[in-house]
């Protein structure tokens, strides 16, 4: 896989200090990139950025709730300090709640899973937007996910939240296509990362949708490289896509 024009490129990586994220910001490191690591956990945050710095590439890390715009502010201007400026940004960050129908779902759960699911991706693509415009160029991937495309890959709260990710994909893909900055997103299909482990404790998941629903559960890593392909300009004509990597779930 190509990852021309990463080398040295400033990289934020949300959630990457476990699943997705993190094998997003150990692919883009092996690819010369600095990253910087945003995680609600510190110390898995900071585990990833030292992985990094003792194989010799350049990270750092910023713990927060992504929500918050002043954990934003931060995580954008840390990387603006520490690497010159934002190449890629990687929404990856998110929760996943319990499959719960519209009259189960409590206030709080649909406050949480849309102000971390779709709040915090838009503040952050907000905010790096204008250091990109300067440039005329730049690379947002967020992760969307499989619910995203359908109605019945998880409950309510997340569906509606993965669809909004789409959405802001597809606007901002259109609104700055002639800036030099494209949006695409990754729907990944289930995977094994703590999301699944924490959110989904009864096993539903693929098969649990249906009889002719039985796909392969992907690896962390399998998400990372297609991640890393739509961020680099190997992708340079990819542009509001959102790419399920779900072997093949999405075409049943």
């Amino acid at each position: 896989m190509s990852t021309s024009g990463l080398d040295q490129a400033g990289v934020i990586v949300t959630g990457g200090g476990s699943g997705i994220g993190r094998a997003s910001a150990l692919r883009f490191a092996e690819a010369g990139a600095r990253v910087l690591i945003a995680d609600l956990n510190p110390d898995t945050g900071a585990a990833t950025a030292k992985e990094i710095s003792d194989s010799g590439g350049t990270a750092v890390s910023v713990a927060g709730d992504l929500s918050d715009p002043a954990v934003v502010d931060e995580v954008v201007n840390t990387a603006r300090t520490e690497f010159g400026g934002i190449d890629v940004l990687v929404n990856n960050a998110g929760i996943m709640d319990g499959m719960g129908a519209p009259h189960e779902i409590t206030d709080a759960e649909w406050d949480r899973l849309l102000r971390i699911n779709l709040t915090a991706p838009f503040l952050l693509l907000r905010a790096v937007v204008p250091g990109m415009l300067e440039k005329g160029k730049g690379s947002i991937v967020n992760t969307a996910s499989e619910a995203s495309l359908r109605g019945g890959a998880s409950g309510t709260a997340y569906t509606v939240s993965k669809h909004g990710v789409a959405g802001l994909t597809k606007s901002a893909a259109v609104m700055y296509r002639d800036s030099g900055i494209r949006v695409n997103a990754v729907a990944p299909g289930g995977t094994v990362t703590n999301i699944e482990v924490t959110a989904d404790p009864e096993g539903h998941g693929p098969a649990a949708l249906g009889p002719n629903i039985d796909v392969r559960i992907g690896e962390a890593d399998e998400i990372a490289a297609a991640i890393v392909f739509l961020a680099s300009d190997a992708a340079s004509n990819v542009n509001g896509v959102i790419l399920p990597v779900d072997n093949g779930w999405s075409a049943v």
